[in-house]
Parts: C-alpha cells; structure tokens; sequence
C-alpha cells in the first residue's frame, strides 16, 4: 500500500495567542450544578465544580447567559444585561466564579445576546408607554402595519420559533397600533442597530464585563443584528441557517441571503467592539487578549471567516463541521475548505460536534447516515441507535481534537452524555415546542442537567433530587463518579485526549493529508514546528482497516483489535 502525503495548513509558533488553539468548555448554568437545592444550576455551582473542568484539562469555559431574565428563552431574554439573575446567584457570586476560575489558570467567555431584549427590559417598557415615532420605540423595530387599517404585519417574515415574526401593540387608549420585530419569540423584541443609543449601550455592557475580568464574548445570533434596508418580504422560512437559501441558489451562484441575516453592515459594528477589546491590552500581550466569537449560522464558510478578519472577531463558529454528514468525503471537504478559508483572513478554525442548541452528536451520529438534522428528538420520534452514536462520538470527537485551531466542548460530552430522547412533552420549556405547533420538539434534550455521582438524589446535581428537567435513566451508569480513573471509559478518553493535545502542541499544528487508505478512510498528521505530533487515522468502512506497517499507536477511541482499526474508531499514531 502506498501513502502519499500532502501538507495543507502551516503550522503556526508555539507562543500563538491562546485563542488560537484553546480548547474552550460551554457550560449551561442551569443544568451545570446546583448550589442551593432548588434544581436550577447557579454559579456558586459552576465555581465548586472548576477543579474539575482543571483536571479535564481545558483552557477557557464559555459560559450561557446568566443576566436577569423571565427566562422565557432559558436566558436568551435578556432584561438586564449588567446584573446576575437570582435563580443563579448575585454579581458577588459572578465575581468568585471569575476570580476561582483565574486561579486555576481557565479564562472565562461569558455570553452576550445583542440581537434582541427581554420585553420586560426597561427600554421595552419604556418603548410600550411611548408614542409612535418616540425615542424610546427608536430603539427597536416598530413598523406600521400594511393595509388601509394597519392590520397586517409590515412584512411576511415568520420567527425562528415559528409564527409570525411580528407582534400587534394595544396602544395606551386601547386601539390597535404598531408592530415590533422579534425573529425569535414575541418576548424577544430585536433592537434597532442603526440607532446610536443601541451602540453606545451595548459598548457598556462590554466594559461593564470586561472591567470585571472576563476574557471574552461569544455572541449570540451574531449575524442577525443589521436587517436589510426597507425590510422586504422574504418567501423562504426563516431558520438560523440562513433561511435555506442555500437549496434554491443557482449552482456557480451566490445564493441569495434573507434580509434579516449576514448583512454587510454588521461588520461595522465589530470593528468598534474589537478596538475595545483590544484597548484592554494596550501592550498587546498575546496571553491578556479579550476574544469575541461568533454564532453566525451562515451560508458558507466564506461568509462565516469574515466575521474573524483581522480587525473584527477572533473566532467563529465552525457550524460546517458540526452539520457534517458521517461520511469521509464530507469530513475531508469541510476540514479543507475550513481551514483553506480561515487561512484567507488569518484567523484559526475552531471545531465543535455539540452544543445547547442541538442534539448532541452522541445521539445525532446514531441516526442514519445523512438524514436531516433533527431540531430535538422525543417519543415517538425515530431513536438513534445508542451503541453506534456512542462509538462515532468518540471517534468525532478524537480526530476533532487533533485538528489545528480553537476546539468547543459542551458539558456532558466528555461523558458521552447522549440526548434524553424520550423526555415527557408536557415538561419541554423551549418555546420552539409551543410555537412550531409541536411539529418541532426543540432544544430540552440537550440541556438536561449534568449526572455527577451515580448513587445520589438527582445524580449529584444538587444537594436535592429536584431537577428543572428531568434526566433519563441512563445518566446514572455515565455520572463522573462512575467513570473517573476507568479504563476506557468517555471521560479518561476525554482527558487523555486532551492532554496529549497540549502536550504536542496540536492547536498550532501542521496538517498533512494522506491518501492511500482509501475513500472511506479520513487520514492525516498533525505536526509543529518541530515536527512532533500524530498520525490520524479515523475507519468509516464497513470492515476493519489494518494498522500500517510499524505503527505505533498513542491512544485510539476504542479498542484496536488484531492490529487492525475497528469500524468506525479513530486511532492516534506516533510520528
């Protein structure tokens, strides 16, 4: 057999800034730990569990919101941005959480919605007592309706939770009156960024964090905050992925992007935040850089890279590669044109397979091979094959790890936590269930609190057996306690990976591909400077494929048998 390899993505110096090559840990406070015993994680939760997060071995946690919120969207709805909601602590609490996480040497990335408010946000309030065409109703996007009585919506657009995108003000004297914006739920009200007042308060709210020591944002809907002038009609249906329109392009075309998506203009808008972030780090000392990632769900990776030009972003989300099918062909393409574009604007890759807005891929890879991705799976539903989305998880995530460029770990994962699949409807929380007319059951699966010692009341969660969600049976055979120091299990994989990652500097690394294993075979090297690093080899054919000649292996994802790599199983080699 004959293997010939071809260099790819040039390795980068060991003394890259961190962010380049981090490997960065979402935590969902609410289902994280529990403090106090109410069943709702809470950030004296989040600080008692850091060691932990230390042992496993990531750099940075990014952490979802946890600003005062009616928690209509789990937290999405933010009515103030400067302040802790009680159900998880006090600014108090926020501070130890910043201050402990620092002493352990994590960064903390702290979640930042600017697309929308809260409607019980006192710039909502204020905009529901004004008049039309008033200061206080500037600062969002209220329209008048169409038709001789303004009775219809001003546009067709519908809201990423299904129904209309628009919502029908009472006026003060009880007639009907304008419509406000919200793409996601009627209780999200989109903010007006052409308004200087929006600007100017949001570049506050960044100072306000920075100043107490965080690291950096994650930006929630990133792409969604410039809508395209005169708001026009749009015929497709309006998901965070822009809209689809990716299906009804021209082949050679550009497709058409929805006007409430990737404007040009919203690029403007961080080049001001990252000349304030960078203003944080006047000496520019690579390891006290303050990031921004985005959450751009865009149409390509072209349009996603532009968010990480040089005075933009750090970081965006890699969403190609989570929608990748099972399938090497696929794997290879969207690492390539991953890291051929990121290479375009000199910023790195990042790489992520979960998070809490889908199924996790321990359940999502035990689906059929290209079936579409479900937005949440429950009874009823076709259920992945446990044992196979298990055995592809952790194959994913070995060869994600040797990958040059940031990673994105979602709480539970490294436990091999798949999706509670059969959750009862009657206890869903995420409004997509109610809106979409239970045709989509939405995100709770994936968002169903973490299991830390088997043998307790709510598996460890929390001093009581309460749960917002409840979690599934099998959860207590994956608690922490039951896999820390086991041979083989999810987590010891996790950890093991982890730490040959830092220790081979493969963040920063050199990726060669090898051909010669075969189509159905994804393999590569990982290598400095030095030329220290990994061989990759990850198996998706049907039949076991033999070790090459001398290898010697590091660490696989699951057992090699016979000298051969198992279907489906992702093995590290010595270079």
């Amino acid at each position: 057999m004959t293997i010939s390899t071809r260099a790819h993505h040039p390795a980068e110096p060991h003394d890259a800034p961190w962010w380049r090559h981090a490997v960065i840990y979402q935590i969902y406070p609410r289902s994280w730990a529990d403090g106090n015993g109410d069943g709702v994680g809470d950030l004296a939760g989040i600080t008692a569990r850091l060691p932990y997060l230390a042992d496993l071995g990531v750099d940075a946690i990014w952490v979802s919101p946890f600003y005062v919120s009616p928690m209509n969207d789990a937290g999405y709805d933010v009515a103030d941005y400067r302040d802790i909601d009680p159900v998880f602590g006090t600014l108090d609490d926020a501070d130890a959480l910043i201050d402990q996480a620092h002493d352990l040497g994590i960064r903390v990335i702290v979640d930042l919605v600017p697309n929308h408010t809260s409607s019980e946000h006192a710039w909502f309030q204020q905009a529901l007592a004004a008049a039309p065409g008033s200061a206080e109703r500037a600062r969002y996007m209220f329209a008048e309706g169409k038709g001789a009585d303004g009775s219809e919506p001003p546009n067709n657009w519908q809201s990423v939770f299904g129904g209309p995108a628009w919502t029908r003000l009472e006026e003060a004297d009880g007639t009907p009156g304008q419509w406000y914006l919200h793409l996601f739920d009627p209780t999200q009200p989109d903010l007006n960024w052409e308004n200087p007042e929006v600007r100017e308060m949001f570049l506050d709210v960044l100072r306000f964090w920075l100043d107490r020591g965080v690291d950096g944002f994650r930006v929630d809907v990133a792409h969604g905050l410039v809508k395209a002038e005169g708001l026009p009609d749009w015929h497709e249906r309006t998901g965070m992925l822009g809209s689809h329109e990716e299906e009804h392009a021209t082949e050679g075309e550009e497709p058409e992007r929805a006007p409430m998506w990737d404007q040009d203009a919203v690029h403007e808008i961080y080049r001001e935040w990252r000349k304030l972030l960078d203003s944080y780090n006047p000496a520019g000392d690579p390891a006290r850089d303050r990031i921004l990632c985005a959450e751009a769900w865009v149409d390509s990776v072209e349009r996603a890279v532009a968010y990480t030009r040089p005075d933009e972003m750090h970081q965006a989300f890699n969403f190609g590669f989570l929608e990748c099918p099972w399938r090497a062909a696929d794997l290879r393409e969207v690492i390539t044109d991953s890291l051929d574009a990121a290479e375009l604007v000199s910023a790195p890759s990042t790489w992520v397979l979960s998070n809490h807005d889908v199924v996790r891929h321990a359940s999502r890879l035990g689906l059929k091979v290209g079936s579409q991705r479900p937005n949440g799976i429950g009874v009823g539903d076709v259920q992945p094959n446990a044992a196979l989305g298990a055995r592809r998880a952790r194959a994913a995530t070995a060869l994600m790890l040797a990958l040059p460029g940031s990673a994105y770990v979602y709480q539970g994962e490294e436990l091999g936590l798949p999706d509670h699949t059969a959750l009862p409807d009657h206890v869903r929380q995420d409004p997509t269930w109610e809106r979409s007319g239970h045709a989509e059951r939405g995100r709770d699966g994936c968002r169903v609190p973490m299991p830390w010692e088997a043998g307790r009341p709510s598996y460890g969660f929390g001093p009581s057996g309460q749960t917002w969600l409840p979690q599934p049976e099998i959860y207590g055979a994956l608690a922490v306690d039951r896999q820390v120091g086991v041979d083989g299990s999810s987590l010891e994989l996790y950890r093991t990976l982890l730490a040959a990652r830092r220790e081979l500097d493969l963040g920063v690394g050199e990726l060669s591909w090898e051909d010669g294993l075969g189509e159905d075979v994804v393999s590569f090297r990982t290598t400095d400077r030095d030329g220290s690093g990994v061989r990759v080899i990850t198996n998706l054919r049907a039949e076991p494929l033999p070790l090459p000649e001398g290898a010697e292996p590091l660490l696989s994802s699951a057992a090699l048998t016979d000298g051969t790599v198992p279907t489906d199983t992702t093995v590290w080699l010595r270079v």
